[in-house]
């Protein structure tokens, strides 16, 4: 009887003590964490046993055994031996030349503030020792390291959030097979092997976000992500930082989680409702890394530069993903790419960082310029150089207390108001930009 009432009353503590339930209603009204705003650019890494082939893309497995795609099937022909199968591929993922330390200073230098690493992707094959997943890991097999756990010391050294993505599904596993024939009218997947898959998760590595993915096949109640969630705003250790996005099931997307991803590469046309990020790859081709990419197929600095100041004025966050090699290098090139990002940020930065989207996010003035704001400051960034002398701004309504500046350069700018909004502002010569990019700072505007 007194264990009884003992377990009653625990019970009950952790009822009154739960503040959000398993249903949308509940869990989209928890607020975002203010970090996740403030942030406004981070790094994606799609890595895993796909970089061994580094063939197409990373749903490689998909593509050769699934959808039987010929091209992939010729290259295996061409390449490897009959009866070799994807498995066989994770031996070679050795990670031999990956050095934590040195990938964390670049993601640094980038200016990201937060990292997102995939620790599973469609593939099934674990980035950590997973004790779900049996020799598809990274600790048993290939680099014989937890490569999460690696990279989280090291990323957090920097001050840098760390962020876990994780595929819901995998295409091939066969207890999801059964399921899926069974019209997810089971859960033996995700009972047995997704949700303690999960757990171990954010509990071993305390992730201020958890990108989810690979939902699209079934509904929230199969995958059990409300109750999910539940505990992981409730009870989980990190319950007062993590992020979530909105790929939790089939409906899901632009609906229900945290901040909305909506779909790879989603680009709305004006100022969204609610917050957003737009994730968006190097590689225009692949997530993951290709031996086959060619430079035609990248994002130049520039292009890169106003896509994020795009999606920033439109009060969304900037996803920019690189591939690593299996070996564990990130490619010059994407180095090369990210440091340019850094350098443009550490003079622009604060039109960026902790900004929100102005009463107007964008307008045609002497060139296109976007818009962002931090109380009474407004930022107005353009990507294409005038080539003129005047440059004027139609949307700022100014006061004899306007301050007007070009980031880079302290000394403040001359300027006359038009005759009801809008201001002619007398420019420098623009100093050389890889990026392309500008910014002039208005103090003391409406």
């Amino acid at each position: 009887m007194i264990q009884s009432l003992a377990l009653c009353a625990v019970l009950c503590t952790q009822l009154i003590g739960a503040k959000y339930t398993p249903d949308w209603s509940s869990l989209d009204s928890r607020p975002l964490p203010e970090w996740y705003d403030e942030a406004k650019f981070g790094i994606f890494i799609h890595w895993g046993v796909f970089s061994v082939p580094a063939f197409g893309s990373e749903w490689f497995w998909w593509y050769w055994r699934g959808s039987l795609n010929p091209s992939y099937i010729e290259y295996m022909i061409k390449n490897h031996p009959p009866g070799f199968t994807y498995e066989d591929f994770a031996p070679d993922f050795h990670a031999e030349f990956f050095d934590p330390n040195q990938w964390a200073e670049i993601l640094e230098a980038s200016g990201a503030k937060y990292v997102v690493l995939t620790t599973k992707h469609h593939e099934g094959f674990t980035n950590w020792g997973s004790p779900n997943s049996w020799n598809w890991n990274s600790v048993d097999v290939g680099p014989h390291r937890d490569l999460v756990g690696d990279l989280g010391v090291a990323i957090r050294k920097k001050s840098i959030h760390y962020g876990l993505y994780n595929s819901l599904y995998e295409w091939f596993h066969p207890l999801y097979l059964s399921d899926k024939k069974s019209g997810f009218k089971t859960q033996v997947y995700v009972e047995n092997k997704l949700m303690p898959e999960l757990h171990n998760l954010v509990t071993r590595y305390k992730p201020d976000l958890l990108w989810s993915d690979g939902d699209w096949e079934a509904p929230d109640t199969y995958w059990n992500s409300t109750q999910f969630l539940a505990w992981l705003y409730n009870e989980s250790p990190v319950k007062d930082v993590v992020v979530t996005n909105d790929r939790w099931g089939t409906g899901c997307y632009c609906k229900h989680g945290g901040y909305y991803n909506c779909a790879d590469k989603y680009t709305p046309g004006q100022l969204p409702k609610h917050k957003w990020e737009k994730c968006q790859s190097v590689d225009k081709v692949s997530w993951g890394y290709r031996k086959n990419m060619v430079l035609s197929d990248l994002m130049d600095l520039p292009s890169i530069i106003k896509d994020m100041v795009y999606t920033v004025a439109l009060g969304g966050n900037y996803l920019l993903n690189v591939g690593p090699t299996s070996d564990g290098m990130i490619p010059p090139v994407f180095e090369e790419r990210l440091r340019g990002i850094g350098d443009w940020m550490k003079i622009n930065g604060e039109a960026i960082y902790a900004t929100k989207p102005w009463k107007v996010q964008a307008e045609n003035a002497t060139v296109p310029v976007w818009y962002t704001s931090k109380g009474s400051t407004v930022y107005a960034i353009f990507t294409t150089n005038p080539k003129q002398y005047t440059f004027q701004l139609s949307a700022p309504v100014t006061s004899d207390k306007t301050v007007v500046t070009l980031l880079g350069n302290p000394e403040p700018l001359k300027w006359a108001p038009l005759h009801l909004s809008g201001l002619i502002v007398l420019v420098p010569d623009l100093p050389s930009s890889p990026a392309q990019a500008w910014t002039l700072k208005l103090d003391g505007v409406n």
